[in-house]
């Protein structure tokens, strides 16, 4: 049973080599090295004054060869009046036209920018149509084409891994991701068939996001289309070739259904099998509480590729493994970074924090509550390494990839934020509120900020969470807790205070204290203890004699060194003590009285 006082407030991944992540700090520090490029990336103030609404691109490309050939074509809408558009492309590759609405368009290059001159002012709100005809070797910098192998064979493998912003190395495009193309329509030439270095000849298959629509053979090259109808950023557009094995797994939504797709090399169809299915239960826990998949006219799929971890390109995650910590992380991000980004970099744990914290969901949901508990516990003793650092950052952490990406504050620091806030409101606020976050017309399939989950948590339980937020998100440091508590026949008084981590930390924690009563009959009680002030008093009525208190049984608030103390059993401990004291006094008179007396005694003068 419960017993809860109301509340007076109611909140890419880069990879060694064939690595196998098996931690989250494992992903967060790969994901930070992977962010090194995004730091040195400063967006081009000239991308914008348009908004892309489409883009195809057409590719030809080969996996035994480092290079790129293809069209890019792109409508825009200007929103403002332009004589130019630029678009993001490394230098590295060469413009061979550009061409708007058939016409041969002028260009410039300025390092990375492909600056396209037109011959007559686009106004205000008009809409045009580009094509960039472009080839050459991918730049490197950004790691984003990627050419490698696998199996005993040694079969070619081409990817993309474009995050943070390194789309523009092989094709024409706009970075910023706050600007997120309509639809996108990619198509990958390749050849139809290729010889290995060792063994038979083989046949290519190609994966990108969405749909498969197209197919068609030409000669010894087979064209591969592929259309994806929902918001899109750069980073999040992504190929894979080598000689892949698929198959699939049927997922229901509420209204449809669509296929969990899998391309694995075939060395690795066996094993992933094993694995792979439990992507459907992962995705039940997910669609019952954040509604369906996001992008579930389509599919979700993994295609397997030469690094340990993976990357949640949209509608197929990138997967070195699957390990189902890492299928659960990436399937979150279908939600929590892809249907909605984060705006910025302070507001990254938006998407890593909900990562995380899903995966601890799916313990809860598929493993039960003392896994649930552990998961939580080993989150605790994480955060408390150290007293400060502050979940929201701040400008001069910006151009620091460990401190953006950093495991202990953006991930496990985030997911239980997220859990505090759970617990703070209820399963159903709580769940309510962000799945107004997710649906919000503004904030779906668009950016968000912290503000804006803020906002949705308070509307749907109607409570002000300034302070939490202030403390918690926008605050460092934690609490450490002193409980005591003195049961009589039928009631319990408790006092309840708190000192915090650091000179740093927030003043004070205003939060519910989770108190688990145990009685003598082996029954327990829980009780939530709203903290607003220190030396804090609570009293409560009880039907049978407390044998002992836990606070914070369940690892549900973030705290370290509490203390509870037993009232009645120290008086009890003072009072034998007192007892064991006087008797000590009294023998040890008695040991002196004897002392003196022998003394006395060896004193008198003998016969």
């Amino acid at each position: 049973m419960k017993k809860v006082f109301a509340p007076l407030f109611s909140c890419l991944a880069f990879f060694a080599a064939q690595a196998q992540v098996t931690t989250l700090e494992q992903l967060a520090e790969q994901e930070a090295q992977a962010a090194s490029a995004k730091l040195l990336f400063h967006e081009n103030p000239s991308t914008g004054n348009y908004d892309l609404t489409f883009q195809r691109l057409d590719v030809t490309v080969d996996p035994a060869e480092y290079y790129i050939k293809g069209n890019v074509t792109s409508t825009f809408t200007a929103l403002e009046s332009l004589s130019q558009l630029v678009f993001d492309l490394s230098e590295s590759l060469q413009v061979k036209e550009v061409i708007v609405e058939e016409t041969l368009q002028r260009f410039d290059r300025n390092g990375d920018a492909l600056i396209v001159k037109f011959d007559t002012v686009v106004p205000e709100g008009a809409s045009k149509t580009v094509t960039v005809r472009y080839e050459g070797k991918p730049g490197t910098a950004n790691g984003a084409f990627n050419l490698s192998h696998h199996g005993e064979h040694e079969v070619p493998l081409l990817y993309t891994l474009s995050e943070p912003y390194g789309s523009k190395d092989w094709w024409p495009c706009k970075e910023d991701p706050n600007d997120k193309v309509d639809v996108v329509e990619i198509a990958i030439t390749t050849p139809t068939s290729f010889q290995p270095r060792k063994g038979a000849a083989r046949s290519y298959t190609v994966v990108s996001n969405g749909m498969k629509v197209a197919e068609e053979v030409i000669g010894d090259t087979r064209k591969t289309t592929f259309k994806h109808q929902y918001p899109i950023p750069a980073y999040l557009v992504a190929i894979a070739v080598t000689d892949y094995e698929v198959y699939s797994h049927t997922m229901e939504a509420s209204d449809t259904s669509f296929d969990i797709v899998n391309y694995v090399y075939p060395e690795s169809k066996e094993a992933a099998r094993k694995h792979t299915g439990v992507t459907k239960d992962v995705m039940e826990v997910f669609q019952r509480h954040f509604g369906d998949y996001p992008f579930k006219k389509e599919k979700y799929g993994h295609a397997q590729f030469s690094w340990g971890g993976g990357m949640e390109h949209t509608t197929i995650s990138f997967m070195g493994n699957f390990s189902r910590m890492l299928i659960a992380h990436e399937l979150a991000h279908q939600w929590f970074g892809n249907k909605v980004t984060c705006k910025s970099w302070k507001d990254i744990w938006l998407n890593e924090g909900f990562a995380t914290y899903l995966t601890g969901m799916v313990e809860e949901h598929l493993d039960g509550q003392e896994d649930f508990n552990n998961w939580k516990q080993g989150k605790v003793a994480s955060i408390t390494r150290s007293g400060v650092g502050k979940l929201y950052l701040e400008d001069k952490h910006l151009d620091n990839k460990d401190r953006i990406f950093n495991s202990r504050l953006t991930y496990d620091k985030g997911a239980m934020v997220l859990h505090m806030l759970r617990k703070q409101l209820g399963d159903a606020l709580f769940f309510k509120g962000v799945r107004n976050y997710l649906n919000d017309e503004e904030l779906a399939y668009n950016n968000a900020t912290t503000e804006d989950l803020k906002a949705h948590l308070e509307a749907a339980s109607e409570t002000d969470l300034s302070e939490f937020f202030k403390d918690w998100v926008y605050g460092q440091g934690y609490p450490s807790f002193e409980l005591s508590w003195e049961a009589g026949a039928d009631q319990v008084k408790m006092v309840l205070s708190q000192e915090t981590s650091a000179k740093q930390a927030a003043d004070f924690f205003e939060l519910n204290v989770p108190v688990r009563l145990f009685y003598e009959d082996g029954s327990f009680e829980d009780v939530q203890l709203p903290h607003m002030m220190n030396e804090q008093k609570f009293t409560f009525h009880i039907e049978q004699p407390i044998s002992f208190v836990e606070l914070n049984p369940e690892f549900d608030i973030i705290s370290k060194n509490d203390t509870v103390i037993d009232l009645a059993a120290e008086r009890i401990a003072r009072a034998e003590a007192l007892q064991v004291e006087s008797t000590l006094t009294l023998n040890t008179d008695q040991v002196r009285e004897m002392v003196s007396t022998s003394d006395a005694i060896a004193t008198v003068p003998q016969p």
